[in-house]
């Protein structure tokens, strides 16, 4: 699933092309992706201009002069610019047109998501959104802040990082990489981890998803940039799908476990702490 640095490396690739621009058309092919499409979306947008495109944990944000659109990646999902009159394939569902640019969302498995909101307080106000935890980019998050908010929870570590009632955006990915480069076992209790361990894992939360996003992301399965191209990211990783391999540090052998029915990656000489 892309993640925080996937969703924000497909804004800044598309938000420089096509800010300030007026929608001049657009075509949707799909019922419905993850919730039903706005049929009608394409003439609720023709000849309005989008001002913003910004990013709230994994949700890009199309703010209009008046309306907003709320798109998300689902499991396999990549937007791409292209020229005007590019012939769709199986997968591509929905089309913006902004002149000669395509804006085109094309998703496999339909786990996506395109909503429209005529008012932009109404998307803020929408559930997907309203319930969403602490943005880890920005200047709240603090070893401060994740210890006071970690207080008596029992849950492992690994997991609250990925509860983005707490924190947005972090995925399974980054969260086993960022838990590596802090020294934290994966398993540990979040509510037994002191504020200078958090001291340790707040830094390394920002310098793995800053990387990533320099990389381009991580391109595992469906993820592309708006132009086509891969991130780069996962020749970087120091555990994640690394199970059975040496690690790049201590050179002993990493390990894997499943934690929430996802799989985490760690190695337990170097994540004893």
């Amino acid at each position: 699933m892309p993640e925080l640095p996937e969703v924000e490396v497909t804004r800044r690739g598309i938000a420089p092309q096509l800010v300030g621009r007026k929608v001049s058309g657009g075509a949707i092919r799909a019922a419905r992706l993850r919730y039903p499409l706005c049929q009608e979306l394409p003439r609720k947008l023709k000849g309005k201009t989008l001002l913003e495109i910004g990013r709230r944990g994994k949700y890009l944000l199309m703010i209009f002069g008046r309306g907003a659109v709320l798109i998300h990646l689902g499991m396999s999902g990549s937007l791409r610019l292209l020229a005007r009159g590019t012939r769709p394939e199986k997968h591509d569902h929905v089309d913006l047109e902004f002149g000669e640019r395509l804006l085109r969302l094309r998703d496999p498995r339909r786990f996506g998501a395109v909503l429209w909101f005529p008012e932009q307080d109404e998307m803020a106000r929408h559930p997907l959104l309203a319930t969403l935890g602490i943005e880890p980019l920005e200047a709240e998050f603090t070893p401060a802040w994740l210890f006071a908010a970690t207080r008596g929870r029992q849950a492992p570590i690994k997991q609250l990082l990925m509860d983005s009632h707490l924190v947005v955006g972090i995925g399974n990915i980054y969260a086993s990489e960022s838990l590596f480069r802090a020294g934290i076992d994966p398993r540990t209790a979040a509510g037994k981890i002191g504020l200078k361990r958090f001291e340790r894992l707040v830094p390394a939360i920002r310098a793995t998803l800053a990387q990533a996003i320099d990389a381009g992301g991580s391109s595992l399965r469906d993820f592309i940039h708006s132009d086509g191209s891969a991130g780069y990211f996962q020749q970087q990783y120091y555990v994640y799908g690394r199970t059975g391999e040496s690690c790049r540090v201590c050179r002993k052998t990493i390990r894997s476990l499943r934690q929430g029915q996802r799989a985490t990656f760690f190695c337990p000489h170097c994540q004893r702490a």
